[in-house]
C-alpha cells in the first residue's frame, strides 16, 4: 500500500488546525503550537501542520512561497456541509461548487489561512 500524508508549513498551527477541523469535520490527533496531525473520524491521518521555521526542514523556511506548486485536494463523502463550513469560515473562495467535466464530480476551491489552494471534491460521481 502507498499512501500520502501531506505536511504543510503554516504561520499559526493552532489557528490552522481549528480552520481545518471546522472546514472538514476532522479531529486533532496531536495538537500543539509547532506540529499537528489531523485525522478523519475513523482516525486516518489526512494532513499535518508544521510551524514555519521550526526543526530546520529545508522546505519550511520561506513563507513567501507557501503553497507554490501545491493543491491540497480532499475527496469527501458529502460536499454540501463542507461548502457551508467554508462560507461560515469566510474562506477566500476561488471556485464555487461546480461539476468538473474531467472528473464528473462536484468540487470547489478556497484558500486557507496561509494562502494554500484547497480543493474539495465529491468522492462519488
Amino acid at each position: 500500500m502507498i499512501k500520502t500524508e501531506p505536511i504543510i508549513a503554516v504561520d499559526n498551527v493552532e489557528k490552522s488546525s481549528e480552520f481545518y477541523q471546522k472546514l472538514l469535520g476532522c479531529v486533532s490527533n496531536h495538537g500543539g503550537s509547532v506540529f499537528e496531525i489531523l485525522a478523519d473520524k475513523s482516525g486516518e491521518q489526512i494532513l499535518s501542520l508544521h510551524k514555519w521555521g521550526e526543526h530546520e526542514h529545508p522546505t519550511f523556511t520561506d513563507p513567501k512561497n507557501a503553497g507554490n506548486g501545491l493543491i491540497l485536494y480532499f475527496l469527501v463523502d458529502n460536499i454540501e456541509p463542507i461548502w457551508d463550513n467554508a462560507k461560515k469560515l469566510n474562506a477566500r473562495i476561488e471556485n464555487e461548487p461546480k461539476l468538473n467535466p474531467n472528473s464528473g464530480r462536484m468540487e470547489f476551491s478556497i484558500r486557507d489561512l496561509d494562502n494554500y489552494y484547497v480543493s474539495v471534491c465529491s468522492e462519488k460521481n
